[in-house]
Parts: C-alpha cells; sequence; structure tokens
C-alpha cells in the first residue's frame, strides 16, 4: 500500500501533528522517535512556519504578499501538503487549504489555452509550479466536484506543457527543455525542472502523459551536465554539476535541481546522478549562495533521493541552518538574490527543505 495513501486516511482520522512527523519519519529514516506525541525543534519550527503562511492568507483564499498570486499560493498548498496537511482536514489548516486551492482552480487564473503564467504574472516558472501542485494535489480534493475541476485545470495545463516543447529551440542542444513562456525559443534548467517535475507527478498519477517527452527533457539535462561524455555517452567528469543551461559551468542550484529531477524520472543509478550528488557534497549550502532558499530546497529532497550517508548528511546542514534562520514569527526571510521575494516564497521553500523529514507527497517519495 503506497505510504502517501495510508497518511491521507490517517489525516482524516485527525491524528495530531506529532503523530504524523514521528511515523513519517521512522518510514523513511528508521530513526527511533521515542514518545510519538512529542515534537521536536524540526515539528515545531514548521508548526509555527505553516501557521505563518496561514496567517497570510487573504480575503480571496489566496496566499502572498509580493505578487505572483497564483504561484505563491500553490507554493503555500504544496508546503502544507508536503508536511501533512490536507484540504480534507477538519482543521484550521484544511480548511486555509481548500480556499486557496479553490483560489487556484478559479477560471480567471488560467486562459483558454491552459497558461497560468499570464494572469498570474510568474511566466513558464509560475505555470510549472502551478501544475505541478495541480497534479500532487489529484484525488486530494475536498469532494468529487473539487477531484474533477483539478483534474480539468491540470490537463490543460500539462497539454500546453507539452505543446511547448516541442516549439523548435535553437541552439538544438536546448530541445527537450523549456523556457520564460510557451513558445520560447531555447530553454533553461530552471523553467524545465518544473515543467518536467509536472509532467512526471501527472504520469504517477496516471495521467496520460508521453514517454518520449519526460525522455527528452532527460535529455536536456544531459546535455546540461558539465562535462565531455565519452564514446558510451557517460560524462568523463566522474564528480561534476548541472549549468543553468548547456555549455556553461556547474552551480548549487542548478546541480541540486538537476539531482533531483533526474531521480524523480527514475534514473537513479545513473553516473549523472552520482557525479552530481558528489559534487554536492564537497560545495554544501550556505547563505552566501545565489538563490539560496531556492537551490536549498532542491538539493534537501535530492540528497534525501539519493540516500545513504548523503542524505543524512544533506538533513543535518539542512536543518542546522534552516532553524537557525526562522524569525520569530515562524517566517524566513530570503537575502540577496531573494531579499525582494517575499516571506511567502522563502517560508514556503524553507519548509519544502525541511519537509524531507516527512516526505508525503508522492512527488518527493523515494
Amino acid at each position: 500500500m503506497k505510504f502517501a495513501f495510508v497518511c491521507k486516511t490517517l489525516c482524516l482520522l485527525g491524528l495530531p501533528f506529532g503523530w504524523q512527523a514521528a511515523h513519517s519519519e521512522e518510514q523513511g529514516t528508521n530513526v527511533p522517535t521515542g514518545n510519538p506525541f512529542q515534537q521536536d525543534k524540526v515539528d515545531k519550527a514548521i508548526k509555527k512556519a505553516v501557521s505563518f503562511l496561514a496567517e497570510k492568507q487573504q480575503a480571496d483564499g489566496s496566499i502572498h504578499d509580493k505578487g505572483n498570486q497564483t504561484t505563491m499560493t500553490s507554493l503555500s498548498l504544496m508546503a502544507m501538503a508536503a508536511v501533512g496537511h490536507q484540504p480534507v482536514n477538519p482543521t484550521a489548516e484544511g480548511r486555509v487549504m481548500r480556499r486557496s486551492l479553490d483560489y487556484v482552480l478559479r477560471e480567471d487564473r488560467q486562459d483558454d489555452q491552459g497558461y497560468f503564467g499570464n494572469r498570474d504574472g510568474g511566466r513558464m516558472y509560475g505555470h510549472g509550479i502551478i501544475t505541478l501542485m495541480l497534479s500532487e494535489m489529484l484525488g486530494m480534493g475536498l469532494d468529487e466536484e473539487q477531484d474533477q475541476r483539478i483534474r480539468k485545470r491540470c490537463q490543460k495545463a500539462i497539454d500546453l506543457i507539452l505543446r511547448s516543447q516541442k516549439v523548435p529551440k535553437r541552439p538544438p542542444s536546448h530541445q527537450g527543455g523549456w523556457r520564460y513562456t510557451p513558445d520560447s525559443r531555447n530553454a533553461d534548467l530552471s523553467a524545465t525542472i518544473w515543467q518536467l517535475m509536472s509532467l512526471r507527478s501527472a504520469k504517477n498519477a496516471g495521467m496520460d502523459i508521453p514517454s518520449s517527452a519526460i525522455e527528452d527533457a532527460i535529455g536536456y539535462l544531459r546535455r546540461s551536465y558539465y562535462s565531455r561524455l565519452d564514446s558510451k555517452g557517460d560524462p568523463v567528469n566522474k564528480k561534476s554539476g548541472f549549468a543553468y543551461q548547456p555549455g556553461g559551468g556547474p552551480e548549487y542550484t542548478t546541480t541540486a535541481a538537476g539531482l533531483l529531477a533526474m531521480q524523480v524520472c527514475g534514473e537513479y543509478e545513473s553516473p549523472f546522478v552520482k557525479g552530481a550528488a558528489d559534487w554536492l557534497l564537497d560545495n554544501e549550502p550556505n547563505t552566501g549562495r545565489k538563490f539560496f532558499l531556492y537551490g536549498t530546497y532542491y538539493y534537501s529532497q535530492a540528497m534525501y533521493q539519493r540516500g545513504g550517508e548523503h542524505a543524512k548528511i544533506a538533513r543535518k546542514k539542512v536543518e542546522e541552518i534552516m532553524l537557525k534562520l526562522q524569525r520569530r514569527d515562524g517566517s524566513w526571510h530570503g537575502s540577496g538574490s531573494e531579499n525582494s521575494t517575499g516571506l511567502v516564497y522563502s517560508t514556503s521553500m524553507a519548509i519544502l527543505a525541511l519537509a524531507v523529514k516527512y516526505h508525503y507527497l508522492p512527488i518527493y517519495q523515494r
């Protein structure tokens, strides 16, 4: 039986947050938890963070503070769901999620082509985040009517992603990827990851996704890996990372994103995965990195997928950093390149980075 289904059933029963946290940790890491109702520092930090996001809910159901309303609402929903909350829960968090989900599902959030990026201003980045959230929420709606609306919106969004991927790209090394708009004729790894994760999530949920679309996207990721390839197509550099675009150098954020996406797509034994995971051991998170919160969300989830020492080292490092950075009101504030992104964005990313303790969402499960 899928662990996600078990978690959903337990949530419906209204079992307390501490129970969910302890038992999800046991399922993933076999760490003794003692009293199942006892919350540790991570549990308490996430509880405060979720309360902060709930307090940011607007009258129309959206959750945002710096624009990109649909994208930020979707990111908040993913963060809450990643630590065990669901729209069906008879709790304050469940009510917040129901209203937020209804906001995302409004007719005026998505255009006739299925694109979320225009009305929201989030372009293809926002579109991918929203689509991933919807695909993860399939079957989690309050009732059959809401589930049908989720599926309808998600299908239109997925169709747009598939059409966009087929737009001829220049140079050819960019084929298989995505960028700023549905008609973009080049690609970057950051935009590509959100679309690829959406496709994989939708496929996991039983939607009809062509295998070729995922394979083509993986091909783009391989071409973004910083290394020459040998005659077998394997990287010569056994320890390296992913670049923002093919031909560029490895970066913390893009390497973590590429590592997560390839594993989510089943490439666990790929030399690209092994090389990127090892590269990240030498290039660990620190607050001075560009897009630190964004990259650390990917780093945490990607290294959890890798398992073993990679997962243990990454989780310890992420928890140490994130717990020190949390503010008294439960939020996180981005610095440097993320200084102006807003507290909803920063807090959602921090929750997702810490959520490896729970791993409720199917896309993040090993």
